[in-house]
């Protein structure tokens, strides 16, 4: 076992996915190489269904939340800061409205049901959205008995820009957090520069 691969004992998050990893690096390789936001949406769509659809995507530090919470866990960001990784955890009910910066925007559904702006967003489904300025995002967890859980993969480091939650009247609250605690930092390039198996 290498270095990059070794776990400390106050670690929560375990070694790495095998699927997660191989999207992290596919996504990574098509930043890379894209020549239009399109063609990254587009080929992003698909690495998000093929993501999504594996039952081991996402460790288990990172798709916990309180009841009636709603968090963000930051998985990965690329050092160049042109994209990162994060999961969006629904407790049944809840909901986080969030106003951040313009970003393209790559969502899967890993489990449950998110409602989106008025959109059903089931397990499974993956969308992709353009770049834009300044609009709020309202996620819902259209389920009361159980989590919905979404992977996002954003078009810069959101986490480094000033992100808000809304509070339902609209009112912006202080700026919003990753969940990550210290035990469950993101996996950086180091984790997925080990071996990748088809």
């Amino acid at each position: 076992m290498s270095a990059a691969e070794q776990i400390s004992p106050t670690d929560e998050r375990g070694p790495i996915p095998s699927a997660l990893k191989r999207f992290i690096w596919d996504i990574q390789s098509m930043v890379e190489l894209a020549d239009s936001e399109r063609e990254i949406l587009l080929i992003g769509r698909d690495l998000m269904a093929r993501l999504i659809c594996e039952a081991d995507a996402l460790p288990a530090a990172f798709s916990a939340t309180p009841p009636g919470a709603a968090r963000q866990f930051q998985l990965y960001s690329d050092a160049m800061e042109r994209f990162c990784v994060v999961s969006t955890i629904l407790a049944g009910g809840a909901a986080l409205s969030i106003a951040q910066p313009a970003a393209w925007e790559i969502m899967g559904v890993l489990t449950g049901a998110i409602d989106r702006g008025g959109r059903l967003l089931r397990a499974g489904s993956a969308e992709t959205l353009g770049s834009k300025g300044g609009d709020a995002s309202r996620l819902s967890n259209a389920l009361d008995d159980q989590l919905s859980i979404a992977i996002h993969v954003y078009g810069g480091a959101i986490g480094g820009l000033s992100r808000r939650q809304l509070a339902p009247d609209g009112t912006s609250s202080p700026p919003l957090g990753y969940a990550n605690g210290e035990n469950a930092p993101p996996y950086d390039i180091f984790s997925i520069q080990t071996n990748i198996r088809d």
